[in-house]
């Protein structure tokens, strides 16, 4: 029997709970698919900081180092100034683990959870490819003369040709598995007809940010032609934006920097019902990748058992499908699926209908 160690950090506010709802469905999924999941759990957060003052030993990044993936719960206390945490565990894992890809699948389950009109599952279900270790997240800048009249405070966006290249690659990669024939924007009808369909959106700033999305451009360019089967766009930042609310089935595969990909991810993220589903991974294909629901700590649902952990559900069957337990991944979500169509009120904390451990419980049995 296959046995995978996975790292834990339930984190902050509700991250503890939802995370063990995560931990239940998965391991109902390993029983259901004959694999063994040894769970290993770590206490950093906005407590442990409290008490310390550590956020995250550098014993303990080599040690993730061992595991093939961690699941995160969620980063944020109210008692602890913004930034540290986030930068202290999050970031700091995402960047000294290379975890190089933010992987962020985007699916509609039920439409009445969509705030869009006349929009369905079948208008929303794309993927966002979001660089993970540079841009203007990298840190590279500074302050002159802080705190007077004259301040000036720059932040660069650091792009590099290997960083780049690798990111496109895994997007197109993404986009040629996924070749299921939606008529996509700009697509011929013959392209739909015979199956062979998928798009990959370049999303950037080219007439803006002329050096770093140069570089973003020529690489796509020069990398389509290995992926003769997907069909490449490109899309402005901004009009990603407003496609995503009037033409969200335009979009198949879109891939772009950290900044912007940290952006269209939110609005991604209400598109399909809301922060309640939305789920993402940190990915280092050859190393230690990290799973999390988008939804945050919500400090104010600490301890109430009613803030929904349909997110941090999914991230576990991502996590799953990340490991090599494919099957066990599409069970869970198509088990959520179910779940919200027959049993779920609403997908807003506290309105759910049942509690966050009755959810759990749901989605498990229908596993």
């Amino acid at each position: 029997m296959t046995t995978h160690n996975i790292a834990v950090i339930g984190g902050d506010g509700t991250g503890p709970e939802v995370t063990r709802e995560a931990i239940k469905v998965c391991e109902a999924a390993a029983s259901k698919f004959g694999f063994k999941l040894n769970w290993h759990h770590y206490d950093f957060g906005g407590d442990r900081y409290l008490k310390t003052g550590e956020v995250l030993p550098d014993s303990a990044v080599e040690e993730f180092r061992k595991y093939k993936a961690i699941y995160l719960g969620a980063v944020g206390h109210p008692q602890v100034k913004p930034g540290i945490l986030e930068k202290g565990i999050l970031l700091r894992l995402r960047f000294e683990l290379e975890q190089y890809i933010n992987l962020r699948p985007v699916r509609l389950y039920r439409a009445a959870d969509c705030p869009l009109k006349d929009k369905g599952p079948e208008h929303v279900d794309f993927v966002v490819v979001r660089e993970n270790n540079e841009g203007l997240y990298a840190g590279a800048g500074g302050n002159l003369f802080k705190g007077t009249p004259n301040e000036v405070a720059v932040q660069e966006s650091i792009n590099t040709r290997r960083g780049v290249d690798r990111c496109l690659k895994y997007a197109f990669e993404v986009a040629k598995k996924r070749r299921h024939g939606k008529p996509w924007k700009g697509l011929k009808p013959e392209d739909v007809s015979v199956g062979k369909a998928s798009q990959l959106t370049l999303c950037g700033k080219t007439n803006v940010l002329t050096y770093a999305f140069d570089l973003w451009w020529r690489g796509f360019q020069e990398m389509a032609p290995g992926f003769p089967t997907v069909k490449t766009d490109y899309a402005h930042v901004d009009a990603i934006c407003m496609w995503f609310v009037k033409n969200p089935e335009w979009f198949d595969v879109i891939v772009t920097d950290n900044m912007f990909g940290d952006i269209i991810t939110d609005l991604a993220a209400i598109v399909q019902g809301g922060l309640g589903v939305a789920a993402g991974g940190n990915l280092n294909p050859e190393g230690t990748s990290m799973f999390e629901p988008m939804g945050g700590s919500a400090p104010k649902y600490t301890g109430q058992n009613v803030i929904n952990p349909l997110a941090a559900i999914n991230a576990g069957g991502m996590m799953l499908d990340f490991l090599g337990e494919t099957k066990a991944g599409a069970a869970i979500e198509e088990a959520v699926i179910k779940i919200i169509n027959t049993k779920i009120q609403s997908l807003a904390a506290g309105k759910m209908g049942h509690s966050t451990t009755e959810v759990g419980d749901l989605v498990a049995a229908a596993l």
